[in-house]
C-alpha cells in the first residue's frame, strides 16, 4: 500500500482548471490501463463512486458496467434513489443486486468492528466476482477509494497503529482476480467534489452527504440485529428529514444516527420501557482527517428527539455526541 502514498509535490485540486487537468490525465491513464477490456464499478451512489463513474464513462463509455449492491445496510430509500438517478436519469449500464440476506447472514453475531468491515469488504468482492462471471471481458474492478481511506487503513509511520481498515482497502482478499481501477485514490473529499463539478455532475450529487461503504453496519454498533438495524434506519431518516426542513442539510458536512447494542430503562404509556439510545452525530470537515462539531439548535434537537422516541419502536432516548476528530473518528466504528 505504500506505493499509493500521495506525493508531496502533488498540487491540491482547488479550482476547475486544476480539476480539468486531473480529469484529462486520469482519462489517459484509465484508457492505458484498461485497453479494450470491461470494468465493473462498485457504485454506491455516493459522491466518490459517482465521480469515478463519470470519469470512466468519459474514458471508456460502454466498457463500464455499474453494479449497485444492496447489502441490507443502506439508508432508507437509498437503493431506490440510486436506481432512479443512474439507470433512469443518467442511462448508466446498471446492474442491481439485492444481497441483504447474504450480508446479514455473514454478519450475524459478529461484534468486532474490524471484523465486520473485513467481512463486508470480502463479501462485496465475492458478489462482484459472481456478477463479472456473468459478463464477457470483465477484467477490472473500479472503486471510489479516496486518500483518507488509505491513510486510515495503513500504518503511516513506525509504531503507529492504523485508525481502522476501510472495507475497500483493508477488506480486499489477497486472491482477488480482478485488477483495481481507483482514479481518485489520491484525492481528499473536498478535491473529489471539485472534480465532480468539473465533470458536470449535478450539485445535489456532488454535495451529497458522505456514506461509508459498510453503510449502517458501522452505525449499528456491535453485533447487528435486524430489529436494531430497522430502528437505526428509521431514526436516521427522521434526522435527515428534519435537517432538510431546518436548512441544515448543506450546512453540515455529515450527520447521522448511531444505535449501540445496549439498552436503558425508560417509560412509555406509564410503564417500564427498555430501549436503545439513538446517538446523533453532526460534523464539519474539508479533508475528513479532522472534524469539528456543528452546534445544532436545541429546537431542532428537541424536535428530532420527540419524533424518534415516538415514531421509532425500540428507541427510548436520544443522545448528542459533541466529540471532535481527534479524539473521536467521524464514524463510531
Amino acid at each position: 500500500m505504500t506505493g499509493n502514498i500521495r506525493p508531496e509535490t502533488m498540487e491540491r485540486i482547488t479550482n476547475k482548471t486544476l480539476a480539468e487537468a486531473f480529469i484529462t490525465k486520469q482519462i489517459e491513464e484509465i484508457r492505458e490501463q484498461v485497453g479494450d477490456k470491461k470494468v465493473l464499478l462498485a457504485l454506491s451512489g455516493g459522491v466518490d463512486s459517482s465521480v469515478v463513474a463519470a470519469l470512466l464513462i468519459k474514458a471508456i463509455g460502454r466498457q463500464l458496467v455499474c453494479v449497485h449492491v444492496n447489502h441490507g445496510l443502506m439508508r432508507k430509500g437509498e437503493s431506490e434513489n440510486v436506481i432512479e438517478v443512474f439507470r433512469n436519469g443518467l442511462d448508466a449500464n446498471l446492474v442491481y443486486v439485492d444481497a441483504t440476506d447474504r450480508f446479514l447472514g455473514k454478519l450475524e453475531n459478529v461484534f468486532d468492528p474490524e471484523q465486520k468491515r473485513k467481512i463486508i469488504g470480502a463479501e462485496f468482492i465475492n458478489v462482484f466476482d459472481e456478477e463479472a462471471a456473468k459478463l464477457d471481458g470483465i477484467s477490472f474492478l473500479a472503486q471510489g477509494t479516496i486518500y483518507p481511506d488509505i491513510l486510515e487503513s495503513v500504518k503511516q509511520a513506525e509504531g503507529k497503529k492504523a485508525v481502522k481498515s476501510h472495507h475497500n482497502v483493508g477488506g480486499l482478499p489477497e486472491d482477488m482476480e480482478m485488477q483495481l481501477v481507483e482514479p481518485i485514490k489520491l484525492l481528499f473529499k473536498d478535491e473529489v467534489r471539485v472534480v465532480g463539478e468539473a465533470l458536470g455532475l449535478p450539485r445535489n450529487m456532488v454535495y451529497r452527504q458522505p456514506f461509508p461503504g459498510p453503510g449502517l453496519g458501522v452505525r449499528c454498533l456491535g453485533a447487528i440485529t435486524r430489529d436494531r438495524l430497522h430502528a437505526l434506519r428509521e431514526a436516521d431518516a427522521i434526522l435527515r428529514e428534519e435537517f432538510d426542513l431546518n436548512g441544515l442539510a448543506e450546512k453540515v458536512w455529515q450527520y447521522f444516527v448511531v444505535v449501540p447494542d445496549m439498552k436503558s430503562v425508560g417509560v412509555k404509556d406509564d410503564s417500564r420501557y427498555e430501549g436503545w439510545p439513538a446517538i446523533i452525530r453532526a460534523v464539519n470537515t474539508t479533508d475528513a482527517m479532522t472534524a469539528t462539531i456543528e452546534e445544532i439548535p436545541y429546537s431542532v434537537l428537541h424536535k428530532v428527539t420527540a419524533r424518534i422516541t415516538s415514531e421509532v419502536d425500540g428507541i427510548n432516548r436520544v443522545l448528542y455526541d459533541i466529540t471532535p476528530k481527534p479524539t473521536g473518528t467521524i464514524e463510531f466504528e
